[in-house]
């Protein structure tokens, strides 16, 4: 690893624009943060996704690394903007997520862990809210009808997911159900990543709903008085983190929603401070484009004015043949590319022409590499091959070349899938039938209760987030490829006033995970140099 401090320099950034945290990890400063939000961002944007997931890994993070890497070799003034690793995923089944091999963000162990403390800021501010919900019940019980604010944890903890506050007599509260959220499907997450700026974040915080009155009005953190308290925590938590890829290219790093429970980009204000900085930023959203890429177009882009040059769609051959059987032979491969030209059709819909990256493994063959690419290419697709794990960025400047060609093309004009005024139900029929190829959508009773009094709170007109399985295209997990003739069934609706969209729930959507049965974290060591291993 460079001293953090010589990756800067590379930005055109000295030591005064910078809190250090160690040699190898900084904060932008305040001040560098105030210079750059007024420049106009004259990078260009480039959006990393994939094809919907599966048990294998397709390596969307190890491309954004790759691919800045790649660019970088080609002479290029780029940078990574990403999300920071939940503790959750880290010590559960999915490990670190800090990409791999020879296409890492370094220092990996350190960003994988604690980073710079922003997730437990997070925390904090999340937990001290719901401490003040409890003092105004405890004070003014008769002001709360209901409670809908939450408690949080950087952690997976499947006990905590419900559990009972209040007890041992009045002087320590009034018994409640209550439940913890992890970290990174906390609503301050999503408030703080889409905010831009101390007085957007403070008008966001305020606009948190905490419970329902007596009087069936929504209560906000602002009516409770903490959103000072709450910004203070979280003043260093809204500058981004600088660090570096393995070969030493730039990186911001700067938090990290969920895409299953809220947005899944990094913060707008890593990504405006990255487009100041470099000529071209890598971005990546959060699982397939059906749920990260769909929601940093019409969720991020459309609150920010941000707009990508240039999108690239993760595959792998494996991944196609589990979307197909996952039998052995080019059959499955074939039926399982139904996946993909359905993301394809998805990123078009938006005006955005895909290349494909198509991430080699060593027991991948070359007919079945070849197959991939002459179905990608019937799809009027490019696509290049790309081994940035195990080569770097010398394995992705094929993949930097087709870019680089995108990026000279005039730049694409925004087109959302619904337009901003369209009823609820409109916006999350576009949703379903433009990017997952649904047939229809059916509301629940209690869906259409919870919009009924969200459109009496005056919110009926927020974007839509949707809440989804990330194994799917569909509602149901377990329908691989491209299913067809499915409906998706929204059987709730929620509030997220702070990040300022309504969150369209469907299937069980888990906002604590559980451990599995043999965690990650049993890899994990610290050596007596102070070293920590094992993350994988």
């Amino acid at each position: 690893m460079l001293p953090i401090a010589d990756v800067a320099r590379r930005l055109d950034l000295s030591g005064d624009d910078l809190l250090f945290h160690g040699p190898h990890l900084a904060k932008l400063s305040w001040k560098t943060m105030a210079r750059l939000q007024q420049q106009q961002g004259r990078g260009k944007l480039v959006l990393v996704s994939a094809m919907t997931p599966t048990r294998y890994g397709e390596g969307k993070t190890t491309t954004t690394i790759g691919l800045v890497q790649g660019l970088a070799r080609r002479g290029t003034r780029t940078m990574a903007a990403l999300r920071e690793p939940s503790l959750g995923p880290v010590f559960g089944a999915k490990g670190g997520g800090t990409g791999g091999g020879k296409a890492s963000m370094e220092p990996s162990a350190r960003i994988n862990l604690h980073c710079t403390g922003d997730l437990h800021a997070i925390t904090a501010a999340n937990n001290l809210l719901a401490a003040l919900v409890d003092n105004a019940i405890n004070f003014d019980q008769r002001r709360f009808k209901q409670v809908t604010w939450r408690r949080c944890i950087d952690m997976n903890d499947r006990f905590l997911r419900n559990t009972v506050i209040g007890l041992g007599g009045p002087a320590s509260g009034v018994p409640r159900e209550d439940g913890f959220d992890i970290t990174a499907a906390s609503e301050i997450m999503a408030t703080l990543c889409l905010a831009d700026g101390v007085a957007d974040l403070k008008k966001r915080l305020s606009r948190l709903i905490v419970g329902v009155g007596m009087d069936g009005k929504p209560i906000t953190a602002g009516d409770l008085n903490a959103v000072g308290s709450m910004a203070a925590l979280l003043g260093d938590a809204l500058l981004p983190n600088l660090a570096q890829t393995t070969e030493g290219v730039p990186a911001l790093v700067h938090g990290g929603p969920f895409a299953n429970i809220a947005h899944g980009c990094n913060s707008v204000m890593a990504t405006r401070a990255a487009l100041s900085l470099a000529d071209v930023v890598v971005t990546e959203a959060g699982f397939a484009f059906d749920l990260g890429g769909e929601k940093f177009l019409d969720l991020k882009c459309r609150m920010s004015g941000l707009w990508p040059h240039a999108v690239v769609l993760v595959a792998t051959a494996r991944a196609l043949r589990f979307h197909g059987g996952d039998q052995p032979g080019l059959e499955s491969i074939e039926k399982g590319f139904g996946n993909v030209a359905r993301h394809i059709k998805a990123i078009m819909s938006f005006g955005l022409t895909p290349i494909v990256a198509l991430n080699v493994f060593s027991q991948d063959t070359e007919e079945e590499l070849a197959l991939v690419e002459r179905l990608v290419r019937s799809e009027g697709v490019k696509v290049a091959r790309n081994s940035g794990f195990l080569e770097g960025g010398r394995g992705s400047e094929a993949l930097a070349a087709l870019v680089t060609e995108a990026l000279e093309a005039p730049a694409p004009q925004p087109r959302f899938t619904y337009p901003a005024e369209a009823p609820f139900e409109e916006k999350v029929r576009a949703i379903a039938r433009t990017v997952y190829g649904a047939q229809d959508i059916e509301l629940t009773a209690d869906a259409r209760k919870d919009l009924a009094r969200l459109e009496g709170w005056g919110l009926g007109g927020l974007p839509v987030c949707m809440a989804k399985t990330h194994l799917s295209l569909s509602d149901d997990p377990t329908k691989q490829g491209a299913p067809q003739g499915f409906t998706i069934t929204i059987r709730q609706v929620r509030a997220s006033a702070g990040a300022g969209f309504l969150l369209a729930l469907t299937g069980e959507i888990l906002t604590m995970p559980g451990l599995p049965k043999v965690p990650a974290a049993y890899n994990l060591d610290l050596t007596e140099a102070g070293e920590v291993v094992g993350v994988q």
